[in-house]
């Protein structure tokens, strides 16, 4: 498991959403500002998400045992699910109800110049875990687009604070946006809607976020380079007649399971298969480590 890129990562952003998400609040208290109160919220649901996404990794380096002979990294995918659950239900729905009452009974805001300077230090704290979780993520991806590694990617802590951390700076702009126009004009509506906007923007990163790992959660198959990969490698043993089904499932980020109906040579004898068969196994997992467990149907 890239648990340590995944927890440099992880820390980061915990660090950044601590310091901001007080600043935020007293801000938000002493200024009466919806958009400063849904950023303070924002930035408190990303905190507790941080610290399940490190408990996640934290449970998936649990060994084997009787119950679960496979291991526990899926805890990885289940955690990051119930993330983009908090994201959702926590960050967008308080978010929208704090927008929505300033709406309808708009409150005034009180001087913004608090809230610009609490702003900016949040986006300075913010770009920081950002432009790491970047970088990170741009190591993790090789030769891939953005999108393309995210629907391939098999570790979710990476592209979840990513996604984080990106909505949050997208938040802060939106936040400033809000209480500079309420300022401008005297009209705290305009403040309700920045808040009801980053409400909207935790919605939306929250579905992809589900959308992104539900298919992990559920047992994704190993990456198509992979699949043919091993479908070449065990095609090209001259014992090999054909490989009739070859099936694949990522039991975490670098666990993967393959199973395979071979058929034989005729001529091949019951040993020598034996033996074939522990030589495809060895040279799978040698040519991809993610490969832990191989299981070989025979046939001839």
């Amino acid at each position: 498991m890239a648990t340590s890129s995944s927890k440099k990562v992880i820390y980061a952003a915990l660090a950044g959403n601590g310091l901001i998400a007080a600043t935020k609040f007293t801000a938000a208290l002493l200024t009466g500002s919806s958009a400063m109160m849904a950023e303070g919220i924002h930035s408190l649901v990303d905190t507790g998400n941080q610290g399940l996404l490190l408990y996640g990794l934290h449970r998936a380096r649990r060994p084997a045992d009787e119950r679960f002979p496979f291991g526990h990294g899926k805890e990885v995918y289940f955690w990051s699910f119930v993330v983009a659950i908090l994201i959702f239900a926590a960050g967008a729905g308080l978010s929208a109800y704090e927008g929505l009452q300033q709406v309808l009974h708009p409150q005034p805001v009180g001087d913004p110049r608090l809230n610009y300077i609490v702003l900016g230090f949040a986006l300075v704290f913010e770009g920081g875990a950002w432009w790491i979780a970047l970088q990170t993520f741009r190591r993790a991806k090789g030769t891939w687009g953005y999108v393309e590694a995210v629907q391939r990617g098999k570790d979710p802590s990476l592209f979840v604070v990513l996604f984080e951390d990106s909505a949050a700076m997208l938040g802060l702009l939106v936040a400033a946006a809000g209480i500079y126009l309420s300022a401008r004009t005297g009209d705290p509506v305009y403040d309700g809607i920045a808040s009801l906007c980053i409400g909207a923007i935790l919605a939306a990163t929250a579905a992809w976020l589900a959308y992104e790992t539900k298919g992990l959660l559920i047992g994704e198959s190993a990456n198509r380079r992979v699949v043919q990969g091993i479908r070449a490698l065990v095609a090209r043993c001259p014992e090999v007649e054909a490989v009739k089904e070859l099936l694949t499932m990522h039991m975490g980020p670098d666990f993967v399971l393959v199973n395979l109906a071979v058929r034989f040579q005729n001529h091949i004898r019951a040993d020598r298969m034996a033996e074939t068969v522990q030589h495809i196994s060895d040279k799978i997992k040698a040519a991809y480590p993610e490969v832990k467990r191989v299981f070989i149907e025979a046939e001839t």
